[in-house]
């Protein structure tokens, strides 16, 4: 990729420092499934910053935990209440999906902008004012009057919920040495699968007893709680530089993500998965209160504690990638998830229910290592290189809910599963490019040594 600055070659996978200090060594970044670029000799400039203090790096990770607890339980809080929304407002599963989609498009559309302003105010200020906005709205939502304006409230809560994954990750990346960090995120994305079980089952049983708007007030409570918590334990930044607000450079910076073939491939491989995960959890929920399942809206929601095994897959994508290799562990949630598509099938709750936990496992292990990969590979604006994968990342949620559920209403379940195996074929074929393309490097590299 040619530097931003002066067409010069620059690293593969890297946007270029706006200004490097003389003698700083710039890390190489990161294949899916290649080796991490190796340390610089002790005592160079670029030495790899010591860990914090354990206590300090407790308070991190619960804070973190907490933040992406609050994040998902807001932002698919009607998932599980899909069949109550289509009964009571007498629509179709794909004109209720949109009470997800318009979360996850606001989200996608915000993101980049609220990256920007946390290069300007700091990552904490920035997930603080947009997790408060956000449990805001969600204590409003009980209050629609309709499903347009249940649609239209959920927009804006995706917007305020866009300032805070991009933002969760750099903060991460600028305050945890390189070593630390697929862990440090995997945890944050842990907190997003306990979040999204935990505010479904909620929903679920709250509905089955008193109605969606109950259900919608319990979880902006819950998330409320949560909120304060992570307020009151992340410690401040030290290692943020606050930015002028440029929009001509933020347009170079995406220019730059953009001409970047790794970052351009995690970025769809993020998409993909998404699509399938979101198709999956948009649509289950008809398919299980209808025969011959036929389980209550509470049942259905529980049926969301299979998040918990995201929780142990994400948490653990650090020691898969150490395995594996980064290619490796993709190449591992792939075929996990496709698995577990072909599972649900099954006209047995046992079977569907297994076909979950595999589909589960699979993409958070995946979604936990593309993201990873992305604040590895961006050895400079890390924020917009995060927002940027978190905008693919969502628009293959707003994709799979509304496609998913349309190939439901017009084929079934079968049609559904359909859709989810072609996304991770596409996810499969890229990922053996960049397994053919390294290979190839390697080869040509040991033929000219």
């Amino acid at each position: 990729m040619p530097s931003l600055d002066t067409g010069a070659p620059a690293d593969a996978g890297a946007s270029q420092p706006s200004s490097p200090a003389a003698g700083t060594a710039t890390a190489a970044p990161a294949e899916p499934g290649g080796e991490s670029p190796a340390e610089p000799p002790a005592g160079t400039a670029a030495a790899e910053p010591p860990l914090p203090r354990p206590v300090a790096r407790r308070r991190v990770d619960v804070a973190l935990f907490a933040l992406g607890l609050a994040t998902f339980a807001l932002l698919f809080s009607t998932q599980a209440l899909l069949p109550a929304l289509s009964a009571d407002f007498a629509v179709t599963p794909d004109a209720a999906s949109w009470t997800i989609s318009a979360a996850t498009v606001g989200l996608a559309v915000c993101v980049l902008p609220l990256s920007m302003l946390s290069e300007r105010f700091g990552r904490r200020r920035v997930m603080t004012v947009s997790v408060a906005l956000a449990v805001g709205v969600g204590l409003l939502l009980p209050l629609a009057p309709d499903l347009g304006w249940l649609v239209a409230l959920r927009a804006v809560q995706g917007a305020a919920i866009a300032g805070i994954p991009a933002s969760a990750t750099a903060y991460l990346a600028e305050e945890l040495p390189p070593r630390a960090l697929v862990g440090a995120i995997g945890l944050f994305v842990a907190g997003n699968s306990v979040g999204g079980m935990s505010g479904r089952i909620l929903t679920g049983w709250v509905a089955e007893g008193h109605g969606w708007r109950a259900a919608l007030l319990a979880v902006g409570a819950l998330a409320l709680l949560c909120a304060v918590a992570f307020r009151l334990l992340l410690p401040a930044a030290r290692g943020f530089s606050p930015a002028p607000l440029d929009p001509r450079t933020l347009a170079r910076t995406v220019r730059g993500h953009l001409a970047d073939p790794l970052l351009r491939r995690l970025y769809a491989i993020g998409l993909l998965f998404m699509a399938v995960f979101g198709a999956v959890y948009t649509v289950i929920g008809y398919r299980l209160v209808a025969e011959p399942f036929g389980l209550s809206q509470g049942l259905v929601g529980s049926v969301f504690v299979i998040y918990l095994v995201g929780t142990f897959s994400s948490a653990a994508a650090g020691r898969l990638v150490g395995r594996l290799g980064r290619r490796g562990a993709l190449y591992l949630a792939i075929g996990t998830t496709a698995a577990g598509l072909l599972l649900t099938l099954s006209a047995h709750l046992v079977a569907v229910l297994a076909g979950l936990v595999l589909v589960t496992a699979g993409f958070f292990a995946g979604h936990a290592t593309a993201s990873s990969s992305v604040s590895r590979a961006a050895t400079s604006a890390r924020a917009q290189a995060a927002a940027l994968y978190q905008m693919a990342y969502y628009v293959g949620s707003s994709l799979g809910g509304t496609l998913g559920a349309l190939a439901f209403h017009a084929g079934g379940w079968s049609a559904t599963v359909v859709l989810g195996l072609a996304a991770l074929c596409g996810a499969g074929g890229i990922t053996l490019y960049a397994t053919r393309r390294a290979l190839a490097e390697r080869r040509l590299a040991a033929a000219s040594a």
